[in-house]
């Protein structure tokens, strides 16, 4: 080593090279060991989670269910191989998982957000308020659920567009599950002048729904005034369908009341003012 013109500090060169070449070597194998398993857990890790997923649905767990519970254990799984790998590095994993409980509970304290999303996601595994699927109105946010994740909930709504809400936000708000029953009531109003003879029109709608072949016979449609209103004689038309029929009873309902009223001379009263012009005197 006389040959690099080292400085002489008192100790060694030839010593301090042989151990750094000695130290390197090490730790290069040691990194080696620590990425091969870092991958190749990744990839052990991918592949019991979707087995994991395919064990539920042969079983024929709840969607819901399926998701969350593959995402959870993938999560802890991943954080095993990670300290598997920093354990090759030759770090002492007792001393790191101190550490990083220490730095959890103030990345917790952090995040105290995120763990309420969590929470909150368990307790929509747990009680199951709505399964993937559903179509439910959550957070101002109506939508049919696609996936219920480890902290957030994914909504498809009825225009295509993916909305992500927050778990914490959905339980701290109302729920309405459109999914939830088979079977869903249709609420129509009506409205007729007052000139319109009432039998007619009460006849004229009972045909209109003994025709609907989707309208269920129980329970019985629902065909009575509700209302003497300032322009109009109001009935409410109430059949009960199957859910999923729900929108295109609705829809062809007021179509085929607007056709048979306007054949039968029924007429549909709208708001009207009358104004009065007064000439004012000389």
């Amino acid at each position: 080593m006389d040959d690099l013109n080292l400085p002489d500090l008192g100790f060694s060169w030839d010593e301090v090279i042989t151990l750094l070449k000695t130290t390197g070597v090490d730790f290069a194998i040691n990194l080696a060991t620590a990425i091969v398993i870092f991958y190749v857990g990744r990839i052990v890790v991918r592949l019991l989670t979707r087995g994991l997923r395919k064990v539920m649905e042969r079983q024929q767990v709840d969607q819901t269910l399926v998701t969350f519970v593959s995402n959870l254990v993938g999560m802890v799984l991943l954080i095993i191989v990670i300290i598997a790998a920093i354990s090759a590095l030759g770090i002492q994993t007792t001393s790191f998982i101190a550490i990083l409980g220490a730095a959890g509970l103030a990345v917790g304290l952090a995040l105290q957000g995120s763990l309420s999303n969590f929470a909150a996601g368990v307790l929509i595994v747990l009680f199951r308020p709505y399964k993937v699927g559903d179509w439910v109105e959550a957070a101002g946010i109506s939508g049919s659920v696609e996936e219920v994740q480890i902290l957030t909930t994914v909504l498809k709504t009825g225009d295509n567009k993916q909305v992500i809400v927050p778990n914490s936000q959905i339980m701290n708000s109302v729920i309405t599950n459109y999914s939830a029953n088979d079977t869903r009531r249709v609420d129509m109003v009506v409205g007729v002048s007052y000139d319109d003879d009432l039998d007619k029109v009460r006849s004229t709608l009972e045909e209109l729904m003994a025709a609907e072949d989707r309208a269920l016979d129980e329970p019985a449609c629902t065909i009575a005034v509700s209302e003497l209103a300032d322009s109009s004689v109001n009935f409410v038309v109430r059949p009960w369908v199957k859910t999923s029929d729900y929108w295109s009873v609705k829809f062809d309902l007021t179509e085929a009341i607007k056709k048979r009223f306007d054949k039968e001379g029924i007429s549909f009263p709208f708001p009207q003012q009358t104004v009065h012009l007064h000439k004012a005197p000389d």
